[in-house]
């Protein structure tokens, strides 16, 4: 699997990636992304997905982008169960939100401004956009913010912050997880040896690209809110 995925990106990011000193930053992280990835897929399987994606919830310059279309590019190969892969992201996804909420929690949103400060890729501001994105949008940030780069792991921040309630934190966050972790795998395996152009297109058309996921979260959580609502009505019925 190592090779395959390996030759894959380095054929890509020799077609596509104009080595200015930035592109060559990135691209060098990248590459040492891809190759952990794979290192961590290889040792544990789904699991490593699951790590990575906590990692990456935790750790925002690495990207979801990468991590989740070659995870579906494996299990498209057979090297993976989709599904699995899928409720490992998933459940990474949810342990790193947890921890950037209690950190809000405990430490507030000041110290970890200057904390940001320290941490190579992410700055203050960072931290500012989030707290600004859930003043404005309130709790249902924390479901849209999961479909956005850039707020989608430190929008868990101002929810602690703010004590948001852990159980409405939790729903709102598999919501918005589940649907960008489901359309990043099933595109991976549906692009096969060309998953790394998920990143490219989502740069390129994301405002188009975070319309869809926004469609497709705010469907789900509908659904979510028929079946709690009629679960209800059933349970009045009954008595």
């Amino acid at each position: 699997m190592r090779a395959r995925v390996r030759l894959v990106w380095r054929q890509y990011a020799g077609r596509l990636i104009t080595l200015t000193a930035l592109d060559a930053e990135r691209f060098f992280l990248l590459d040492s992304i891809v190759g952990q990835v794979v290192s961590l897929m290889e040792i544990l399987g789904s699991l490593g997905i699951g790590l990575a994606i906590l990692i990456e919830t935790v750790f925002p310059p690495v990207p979801s982008e990468v991590i989740l279309p070659l995870a579906g590019f494996a299990s498209a190969q057979g090297d993976l169960n989709v599904f699995a892969a899928f409720g490992a992201a998933t459940a990474g996804s949810l342990a790193g939100t947890y921890i950037l909420y209690w950190l809000g929690a405990a430490i507030g949103a000041q110290r970890l401004r200057a904390i940001a400060d320290r941490i190579w890729l992410v700055e203050a501001a960072d931290v500012d956009r989030a707290l600004a994105w859930f003043d404005r949008y309130g709790e249902a940030s924390v479901l849209v913010g999961r479909l956005m780069p850039g707020v989608r792991s430190l929008v868990s921040i101002p929810a602690g912050v703010h004590r948001m309630g852990l159980g409405r934190f939790t729903a709102l966050t598999l919501a918005g997880s589940a649907v960008w972790n489901a359309a990043l795998i099933w595109l991976g395996a549906a692009l096969g040896s060309n998953w790394r152009v998920v990143s490219h297109t989502i740069d390129q058309y994301s405002t188009w690209v975070y319309a869809a996921l926004l469609l497709g979260a705010g469907g789900f959580f509908v659904m979510l809110v028929r079946r709690s609502v009629n679960r209800g009505a059933r349970q009045e019925s009954s008595h």
